[in-house]
């Protein structure tokens, strides 16, 4: 299968910036209350559902996979750059890191308990994101968890997703409600919302949407 061009440009321009994003992010899931309680919380109903591990997609240097870990939680870390890969593998040598795309996982169907998507469907085109959800619905365990990460749009903008300069690579702010309309499409059934003030460094409000697969019958 042919790899589309936006997956190339995003791999290039992490890897050109790893180093770099590895010391300024190493602890910020930490440093913000909000964001800890709602990975923390997250990771709870991943470890009391129990249908299996968390995978992180878009896990950078690992540093969110390790937190995983250190609530007691199975995790294992998916990022395009390989760079970002190398970076966790080196930092992380207990956990697992592979290179991959969202929208093509090397992972059997049903086989995660969890699947976090911290700031990385950012930079999917919106077009092509509903393959992205389609896929973590493929490899999501029915009574598994989702939560997303991303920097949220102008509630009153005509279109749910919007282009804007990130410091790294192409991508998109989203509404709350695309996202989860997106979610909703997929089959995930919503569980909670939040969002974030910007922070004195941030220029955007956060989005976070926590949904999860139902269980058979």
């Amino acid at each position: 299968m042919t790899e589309a061009s936006y997956l190339n440009t995003t791999r290039t321009d992490y890897d050109a910036v790893a180093v770099r994003y590895a010391e300024l992010f190493a602890n910020a899931h930490r440093e913000v209350p909000l964001d800890r309680a709602i990975l923390t919380a997250f990771a709870e109903l991943v470890r009391v559902a129990d249908v299996g591990p968390v995978a992180d997609l878009g896990c950078g240097p690992g540093q969110v996979t390790a937190y995983f870990r250190d609530l007691g939680v199975t995790a294992f870390g998916i990022d395009l750059s390989p760079t970002m890969i190398a970076l966790a593998r080196q930092a992380y040598p207990d956990l697992r890191f592979e290179e991959g795309t969202m929208t093509d996982l090397d992972l059997a169907d049903g086989t995660a308990g969890g699947i976090l998507s911290w700031y990385s469907i950012i930079h999917t085109p919106p077009e092509q994101l509903p393959l992205v959800f389609a896929e973590f619905d493929r490899v999501l365990a029915p009574g598994g968890h989702i939560l997303l990460g991303f920097f949220q749009a102008d509630d009153d903008a005509p279109q749910p997703a919007q282009a804007f300069d990130h410091k790294a690579s192409a991508a998109y702010r989203w509404s709350l409600n695309g996202v989860a309309e997106l979610a909703r499409k997929a089959g995930f059934v919503e569980v909670a919302r939040m969002v974030r003030e910007p922070g004195d460094t941030e220029r955007f409000r956060q989005g976070r949407l926590l949904a999860r697969k139902p269980s058979r019958a």
